[in-house]
């Protein structure tokens, strides 16, 4: 009781959102382990059930072609290697001594494969339907979301590393290195990011390396330009002239006297970051200059399926859009929030 006495709407939202989070974190970092299809990319296609709905369901006719083994590690994080062939049947299918007879979907000519130990048959469900390739869409997402987290991670952190290294020189020293780092931040701030990102792309080539370092090269700017600021301010205090009578170096006092106390306008700015490169990275991905195929990024599902939504098909569409839609308002909405711990006045 105790926890939800100060709990309002506002926290509660929140909460929600971090909920959020963590849940798509687990999800994109467990993905090949709970997904339906644990193939790498989940690419794995039925050309005869192609955009089927929600919670279609049919009989698969399984043959595994190698039995290499492969660690639990590489499963986690490139998927099952292993090649294997699904085709959809009937379920009018026998299982005999030596041998399983069955027919192909929507066929009615009886085939038949020698039984043994890697060839079965299992009954499939596919919960969110199948795309216009045949492949799982939840399995599609699932990958998807590992995606998305890591380019936010990954952008964020160099945007974080380059950010507080100019703006620390800048704000700390002055003079003509302010002025140099300054007429960098003004110029790259006056491009616009989207322009700025495709032109790195292109220049770098399409791939999801490529669109790391460029998505993190064009969002340093806002983070020096707010600790410039925080530490020009703080510079001058009491305390910061008293470490440097103390004859304490530049560098310990740049990041450990004054860094630890502008961290607050570091997470806030880092939060509405990681929502923003969500954003490109789709925007890109859905453009044809991020992620390649069979890479499932939420944006690139976006472009093969968008034109299913007049068609009576939208969710294949919808889905994805609404997940990215999701997570980007939750990181922004928990950036609101740290913004709003921080504010001095506001706490007052």
């Amino acid at each position: 009781m105790i926890f939800f006495k100060d709990l309002n709407s506002k926290n509660l939202l929140a909460y929600l959102c971090v909920g959020f989070i963590c849940l798509g974190a687990f999800v994109a970092l467990f993905g090949y382990l709970i997904s339906p299809d644990n193939t790498s990319n989940a690419n794995t296609m039925h050309v005869t059930i192609q955009t089927k709905p929600p919670g279609f369901s049919t009989y698969i006719l399984k043959e595994v072609n190698t039995d290499s083994y492969q660690s639990f590690w590489k499963t986690i994080a490139f998927g099952n290697k292993e090649f294997h062939k699904e085709t959809p049947i009937e379920k009018d299918f026998k299982i005999n001594k030596h041998t399983i007879e069955y027919q192909l979907l929507n066929q009615e000519e009886t085939l038949s494969i020698t039984k043994n130990e890697q060839v079965s048959v299992l009954k499939k469900t596919f919960w969110l339907g199948t795309d216009k390739y045949g492949r799982d869409l939840l399995s599609r997402l699932i990958i998807g979301a590992r995606i998305s987290f890591s380019i936010g991670i990954i952008a964020v952190s160099i945007s974080l590393i380059i950010g507080l290294t100019l703006g620390a020189l800048a704000g700390y020293f002055g003079g003509f290195i302010d002025s140099i780092i300054m007429w960098m931040i003004n110029v790259t701030w006056s491009i616009p990011t989207i322009l700025l990102v495709i032109a790195i792309t292109v220049g770098l080539g399409k791939g999801l390396w490529q669109i790391y370092l460029a998505v993190g090269l064009t969002m340093w700017v806002e983070v020096a330009r707010v600790v410039r600021g925080q530490i020009k301010s703080l510079k001058n205090l009491q305390y910061i002239e008293a470490t440097k009578v103390l004859g304490i170096s530049d560098f310990k006092i740049i990041t450990k006297h004054i860094l630890p106390n502008i961290i607050g306008p570091i997470i806030v700015i880092s939060a509405s970051n990681f929502a923003a490169s969500i954003l490109v990275e789709s925007g890109l991905s859905f453009l044809g200059l991020g992620a390649q195929p069979p890479t499932p990024s939420w944006g690139i599902i976006i472009k093969n399926h968008y034109n299913y939504i007049v068609t009576g098909k939208a969710y294949l569409a919808i889905i994805p859009g609404s997940l990215i839609v999701l997570l980007v308002l939750s990181f922004m909405i928990i950036g609101n929030q740290l913004r709003d711990y921080w504010d001095v006045k506001s706490n007052r």
